[in-house]
């Protein structure tokens, strides 16, 4: 109840936000600025800036969100027309500079983690109908976000200019006229607004995404996106239409998949929310991308598991030990933690409101991370059919609930082999990088010892030219 509450306290505040800066300026709007206001205010839905833009308690687009990236944290910016902290001062084609090419009124880049790359492609009518959004029908927070501060050199935006040279496509969205109407608008939601291969693509070496490998998988901070390509076997080629229509609308599709993390988020602001006609052209093209086939899989990651049981050997003689609390199995500590929603065999509730743990998305995939994120965060997702809650068993080390990271390692594995993919394992080490928001790259280092050389080069070249000038001096 006390995470349920924080979420309507939080779509509360956005409503009233929204209200409130409504009813301020309504007297002096004509009825075509209301109309473009409500435009916007739609774009900014399926682009589900709230979810980043708005912290759990915070006040609508206020910012201060932190977003664990491989690089460091990045905290959102202040998005409300506040003058002194937000875009107040920003001229519609400084917004379209920052929404479309990542660069802010001041000039300095803005990092991708705002997914600019995506929203490249929007159109002049949906810029100027978010520019309207942001100015009149939002209200301002004169509250300042807390500053990134990557570590050094990433701290130096001017970088971005060169990543964005290589990565960023400025070119306007164009339609192909070989397809339909619907899928075309689906292509530029998913691309555009929706942004799915910001989370669903896997990154290269400079954190861009990976050419030819669209919606293929990647890892985002503790969760991974998986593959929602058309391969049957690696994305979700098993699924129909409106199959994926349905789980855009709840987050939810019983017997292969619950929506958790990131997208459980985006299902609860933005999917929900959208219009009957734009869903379905998103699940078109997405129905329609190419499959991408991960040779480590030979059955779907919705089918793999069964129903099993060890409860009649943990009630044996010998029983589940209480002297064995500091040593548990992972039976008892499945039992324990999870048998009582789950089921004895794994096969959750009668009406699917505790899924079924086999046929199950998040147990069945080689990449075992959105289970080792389940168990340690759980998951609250609310949406028109209601909250989809499970509490989350990392906690604090002096929390009675919590798990060590060896204990979710043990569960986890005990759940993959009785009820998910047995070939799949899940070390402490595992549980620890997920629990620091999830992998970390190279590149910060690499990037340092690059500088280091280069330095090293120039000193050398200067100290040869000074040597050289004193003996032609001699």
């Amino acid at each position: 109840m006390h995470n349920l509450s924080h979420r309507l306290r939080r779509v509360i505040l956005l409503f009233a936000g929204c209200v409130a800066a409504a009813s301020s300026h309504a007297t002096d709007r004509s009825p075509e600025t209301d109309a473009l206001i409500k435009r916007g205010e739609y774009v900014a839905m399926a682009s589900d800036c709230a979810a980043c833009h708005t912290t759990v308690q915070g006040k609508p687009f206020a910012g201060g969100l932190a977003l664990v990236s491989p690089l460091g944290t990045i905290y959102s910016t202040n998005i409300t027309p506040s003058t002194n902290f937000g875009i107040g001062r920003y001229t519609e084609e400084q917004f379209s500079e920052a929404i479309r090419h990542g660069i802010r009124a001041d000039g300095a880049n803005l990092y991708p983690a705002m997914p600019y790359t995506s929203y490249s492609i929007l159109t002049d009518d949906d810029v100027h109908a978010l520019y309207t959004y942001f100015r009149l029908g939002v209200t301002p927070v004169d509250v300042r976000a807390p500053d990134t501060k990557l570590p050094f050199p990433m701290n130096i935006r001017a970088s971005l200019k060169v990543w964005n040279l290589l990565f960023l496509n400025k070119g306007a969205y164009q339609t192909d006229p070989h397809q339909s109407a619907e899928w075309n608008w689906g292509r530029y939601l998913v691309q555009g607004a929706a942004h799915c291969s910001v989370c669903h693509t896997p990154r290269g070496f400079m954190m861009q995404e990976e050419a030819g490998l669209e919606l293929s998988g990647g890892q985002v901070g503790t969760w991974y996106a998986p593959n929602i390509t058309s391969d049957a076997t690696s994305g979700i080629g098993s699924w129909t239409r409106e199959e994926l229509v349905e789980y855009l609308r709840t987050g939810r599709l019983r017997g292969k998949a619950q929506a958790a993390g990131d997208m459980g988020e985006a299902v609860e602001h933005s999917f929900q929310y959208l219009s009957t006609a734009d869903v379905e052209a998103i699940a078109t093209y997405v129905k329609s991308v190419a499959p991408i086939h991960d040779v480590r899989d030979s059955t779907s990651r919705f089918t793999a598991g069964k129903m099993s049981s060890e409860l009649a050997a943990l009630r044996g003689t010998d029983g589940i030990r209480s002297d064995n609390a500091a040593h548990p199995t992972g039976a008892e500590l499945f039992q324990g933690n999870c048998a009582s929603c789950h089921s004895a065999q794994g096969q959750g509730s009668k009406d699917g409101y505790y899924p079924s743990l086999f046929h199950n998305s998040a147990t069945g995939s080689v990449n075992a991370n959105n289970l080792i994120a389940t168990i340690l965060y759980g998951v609250n997702r609310t949406t028109s059919k209601g909250q989809a809650y499970m509490p989350g068993f990392g906690g604090k080390p002096t929390d009675f609930t919590a798990l060590s990271d060896q204990e979710i390692a043990l569960a986890g594995n005990y759940v993959l082999v009785h009820y998910g993919r047995a070939d799949a394992s899940i070390t402490a080490q595992d549980v620890v990088a997920v629990r620091r928001g999830g992998p970390t790259s190279p590149l910060v280092t690499l990037a340092r010892m690059g500088i280091a050389a280069g330095v090293v080069l120039v000193l050398l070249i200067l100290a040869f030219l000074i040597v050289r000038k004193r003996r032609r001096a001699h």
